[in-house]
């Protein structure tokens, strides 16, 4: 990994958001797990339950020669709301964990230009968290769609 960078996004089950980065040009790698909770070694029941306060997430392992961290998130911002509350279902809450100051920034700006331009009629509440401890999913969580084609053929929305 040493060229290479990682993010983590969440929005939603990690199912959706992990099928429109896995075949990029220049991702390396992706993982469904969890992240921003407070329980160690949560289960997928007490995430499911609502109660670890982790999130469904997708890990990205990415070149950012090929691909930038600032397109990443162009994706992560067109696949997901970001304005929806997720109050009954907090493992779905929108966030961007980030690994570094510098994707920090890049995230708080893009929510900031985001909002300015009104894109979506509504505030943006994507969370801007510091990375910490990612706990992978169980294996048939990983690559669902890619697995399970036929169940989704239509869903794949256009990137912007």
């Amino acid at each position: 990994m040493k060229n290479n960078s990682r993010a983590i996004f969440a929005g939603g089950c990690f199912w959706d958001l992990e099928k429109h980065f896995e075949h990029l040009d220049g991702v390396i790698s992706t993982r469904c797990g969890y992240t921003g909770g407070i329980v160690p070694n949560p289960t997928h029941m007490e995430i499911s339950a609502g109660r670890t306060g982790h999130v469904h997430a997708v890990e990205i392992i990415f070149n950012p020669a090929i691909i930038t961290f600032d397109r990443l998130l162009d994706i992560f911002f067109a696949v997901h709301n970001p304005t929806v509350r997720q109050s009954t279902t907090p493992q779905f809450r929108s966030a961007i964990f980030y690994t570094d100051d510098n994707q920090r920034r890049q995230a708080a700006e893009k929510i900031r230009s985001l909002a300015a331009a009104e894109r979506y009629g509504a505030p943006i509440l994507t969370e801007i968290n510091m990375a910490g401890v990612f706990y992978p999913a169980a294996e048939y969580h990983q690559h669902y769609w890619q697995k399970h084609q036929h169940q989704d053929i239509n869903a794949l929305r256009p990137l912007p």
